[in-house]
């Protein structure tokens, strides 16, 4: 299966959750046939921060100055594709999609990373630069990061055809546990490009509680940190992490916070990337709470709630053999059913599904 995809960066993983994301679902395709080609309008801010340069097998990256210049190469590859997509944030998503519908390959996707921050955004009254003008009912097929009533909003207010989930996932073949590294070794650790829209959670959550246990180490790793963040005297930064530093990084922490951006927490059914990849690495998690977390994960049983400063604390304050328990249930569930080969085989079902009517029709 050929697979075209139009998206924002799949080279970078500076300051964005998609890279990480489509480099685990790209390599689950490769190990399963499939070849995808990948285009990502070469932009200066991914461009410095550059962290991959070539796609596995035969899946290929194209990166182009603008769509001008991409648009034939672009034609080219969408014509003979059993399935071409565009995603959030590309910036070239609405010339992409009027491509995609002139070529009409087998399978027409759209895959929105972002669902809460679309569906908030269109509430406000704006419309996401990366929409077509009319919506979404061009697409055989819209994917959505989010689940719950997510899915339904994009039937409803975008005129979706059919919206289905296809969740964050993780690679065991890159996230595993692994020897600590002193750099990296904290009591509770936080990996997270800013928001402004997590600081109040991260302030409860990691901040209070590196006030109330001066003696413990915590270790906050992402980008976009303004200067005057209240850093304390034991939490120690690590200003970018590229990926394949994710598995030392979860690995030396005792335990590792999660927390979700606003509109996605509101929204419910939206797990974060981070949390597979740390489950993966054997770090136990606390997370904050939202609608749906325990589709995926056992509450209690299989990763931690922190609502409070105190929940943190109380997590903290576990012992070792409780800890690595709830770590060894989470690894497991994520191997069971949060992989990315799960992924990479649900999104070639979706498409299949999608297929034979086609071919049937034509018949």
């Amino acid at each position: 299966m050929k697979i075209v995809v139009f998206g924002l960066t799949v080279s970078s993983s500076w300051g964005n959750g998609h890279a990480t994301l489509w480099r685990g679902l790209i390599r689950a395709l490769d190990r399963l046939g499939h070849r995808v080609v990948f285009f990502e309008r070469d932009v200066d801010y991914y461009a410095h921060f550059r962290d991959l340069r070539a796609l596995p097998g035969a899946s290929e990256l194209v990166l182009y100055p603008d769509w001008t210049a991409a648009r034939e190469r672009a034609a080219r590859e969408v014509a003979d594709a059993d399935v071409a997509m565009t995603t959030s944030y590309c910036p070239d998503a609405v010339a992409a999609a009027a491509l995609i519908a002139e070529r009409a390959p087998a399978a027409k996707l759209f895959y929105d990373l972002d669902t809460p921050v679309t569906l908030a955004k269109l509430a406000a009254g704006e419309h996401p630069a990366y929409l077509p003008a009319h919506g979404l009912g061009d697409f055989d097929l819209v994917l959505s990061y989010t689940g719950g009533a997510a899915l339904d909003a994009l039937r409803d207010r975008l005129g979706a055809r059919e919206a289905v989930p296809l969740y964050g996932h993780a690679d065991p073949e890159q996230h595993r546990p692994g020897p600590p590294d002193a750099h990296f070794a904290g009591d509770l650790s936080y990996l997270g490009t800013y928001a402004g829209d997590r600081q109040n959670a991260l302030r409860e959550l990691f901040i209070e509680p590196a006030k109330l246990r001066p003696a413990q180490r915590f270790v906050l790793g992402g980008s976009g940190y303004p200067e005057d963040f209240p850093w304390t005297d034991n939490i120690f930064f690590v200003r970018h992490l590229p990926p394949p530093d994710h598995p030392s990084f979860f690995s030396s922490s005792r335990l590792t916070l999660n927390i979700t951006r606003a509109d996605m927490a509101a929204m419910g059914w939206c797990p974060s990337g981070r949390l597979f990849e740390a489950a993966l690495c054997g770090c136990p998690l606390l997370s904050d709470d939202w609608e749906g977390l325990d589709r995926f994960f056992v509450p209690g049983e299989e990763l931690l709630i922190a609502r409070t400063r105190e929940d943190s604390v109380a997590a903290l304050d576990l012992g070792a053999a409780e800890l690595a328990a709830v770590a060894r249930r989470a690894r497991e569930r994520v191997l069971a059913e949060h992989t990315s080969e799960h992924r990479a085989r649900a999104l070639t079902e979706l498409v299949r599904g999608i297929a034979a009517p086609q071919r049937a029709a034509a018949e």
